[in-house]
């Protein structure tokens, strides 16, 4: 203390930047200045809402979630001009301390100790935000994202639904790629996984399966609980942030192909997990072995082919080749197409369609049956389907203007025609090229000028001289004397 180690009171009160009056009182009390003051256990004003606190109290406790602005406007309403509306905050505080001092306890959440190689965990993604467009169209997907709760390695697949194929092919991809199987796989209440509450068995026939295959050992969070798979669920957030912040720095969201999309995704996620390769090596060696093969993750289901050369399929119109109508048909359903099988051979692949109530159909699957009904296409149900580009669609109302109706179909039909057995591709150049020049559109003109572009893309014969080698040698003798002469 300066008292101690200074001459007088005064130089000791003045060096601890006080008066010496107060500095001779704290000294005769024995009490430092921190310890003197006392702690205020008033309050300054009064409690405009003491008369109402008991019925307050009572409405909190029969319903804890209400808030206290939803009390304070309720009695407002009940006693007309008592409360002002800054009176809000008082009661705002009041019950936030009788939250605290004797509400309802709150939910804990304890924090897990993981353990190398036990737990897998995964779920899905949507990317739709992050306004990745492919050739210029927006590309909206999802990612089945899979994550190590212990080391947090992670990878993912790309799909368009939370179906159970979209589920199989992500996790299959992922435990080929780890080259082992963890021993749980956790997910959240995934239809495509976990049944319904009615039913006796936790998990769906075809998911129970799946887990069997590898010896997985499924487990599911509680409805509405996605904090019960937390790490799958801040990786959602952290990938979804290295994927934005990724394509700042590639300057530009839009990929020429799907595929580029997908090796930019996995380039990402082998830098993602360059950080956890110790810990990864630990989990390797606790992870069972993979079976000898993947299972299958298509669903298959017969199907007759109606007369109108469709089949309907998970609420969604295909076409198939009008030869299969009224034979059965196998289809094989996977996350992205649909295979279709007829004789023990594939004969067929769509891609499968997002959604309910869509079709999908392909015009050269009828269009040889089509040109013979030509008063037919009119009023089609999928009509808006027969035009593979705009300049089909172009050409037809360009046809429509200038002939029957009748005429225009079968014109515009037997153009059609010639894109399926010819090529799409030359023939909807042509059209660009004739609506261009605003010249009428008739089939014989596109047929005369796809005809005429053969002839003149044949390839003629070409003769290619033998090469003198001996000029080369002369060239050399030449090269070397200048450089000798300098």
């Amino acid at each position: 203390m300066l008292s101690n180690t200074e001459k007088t009171k005064a130089i000791a009160a003045a060096k601890a930047g006080m008066d010496e009056k107060t500095a001779r009182k704290y000294l005769k009390s024995g009490i430092l200045p921190g310890q003197s003051k006392k702690e205020r256990n008033w309050r300054t004003r009064q409690n405009p809402f003491e008369a109402q606190w008991p019925a307050i109290k009572e409405r909190l406790t029969l319903n804890p979630g209400l808030e206290a602005k939803t009390l304070f406007e309720a009695l407002q309403r009940e006693q007309p001009g008592t409360f002002s509306d800054g009176q809000l905050r008082c009661l705002q505080r009041q019950i936030k301390v009788w939250r605290a001092t004797e509400g309802p306890a709150k939910e804990v959440f304890f924090p897990q100790v993981h353990y190398p190689g036990q737990l897998c965990a995964s779920d899905f993604t949507d990317m739709t935000h992050l306004n990745v467009t492919i050739n210029g169209q927006a590309f909206k997907h999802l990612v089945y994202h899979f994550v190590l709760t212990y080391s947090n390695w992670e990878t993912g697949t790309i799909c368009f639904s939370e179906s159970y194929e979209s589920l199989s092919e992500g996790l299959q991809n992922a435990l080929w790629k780890l080259g082992g199987v963890p021993h749980r796989h956790r997910t959240d209440q995934l239809s495509a996984a976990v049944n319904n509450a009615c039913n006796p068995e936790v998990f769906t026939r075809r998911y129970q399966e799946l887990l069997d295959h590898y010896k997985l050992q499924g487990e599911k969070i509680q409805v509405a609980q996605a904090h019960e798979n937390g790490d799958i669920e801040q990786r959602h957030y952290r990938f979804k942030k290295a994927v934005d912040q990724s394509l700042f720095l590639r300057g530009y969201r839009d990929f020429p192909t799907r595929e580029e999309y997908e090796t930019f995704l996995q380039k990402l996620f082998m830098q993602l997990n360059s950080g956890r390769k110790e810990r990864f090596k630990e989990e390797l060696k606790i992870f069972k072995p993979l079976p000898d093969r993947r299972m299958n993750d298509c669903r298959k289901e017969k199907l007759k082919v109606g007369p109108s050369s469709t089949i309907r399929l998970r609420h969604n119109t295909y076409s198939v080749h009008s030869r299969l109508i009224g034979e059965y048909i196998e289809a094989r359903i996977y996350s992205q197409q649909i295979e279709i099988w007829y004789a023990q051979r594939k004969i067929d692949v769509l891609p499968r369609l997002k959604g309910e109530q869509k079709s999908k159909i392909q015009y050269r699957h009828i269009i040889d049956w089509l040109v013979r009904k030509p008063g037919a296409f009119e009023h089609y149900r999928y009509r808006h389907e027969l035009f593979p580009s705009t300049n089909f669609r172009m050409a037809y109302d360009a046809l429509k203007a200038i002939h029957t109706q009748q005429v225009a179909s079968s014109q515009y039909l037997k153009i059609l025609q010639l894109a399926a057995r010819e090529s799409e591709t030359r023939v909807d150049a042509i059209l660009r090229e004739l609506l261009a020049a605003e010249q009428p559109i008739l089939f014989d003109r596109v047929e005369e000028q796809l005809c005429s572009e053969e002839v003149a893309t044949v390839v003629k014969d070409i003769k290619i001289l033998e090469v003198d080698l001996f000029a080369y040698d002369t060239l050399f003798d030449c090269f070397s004397k200048e450089v000798a002469h300098g």
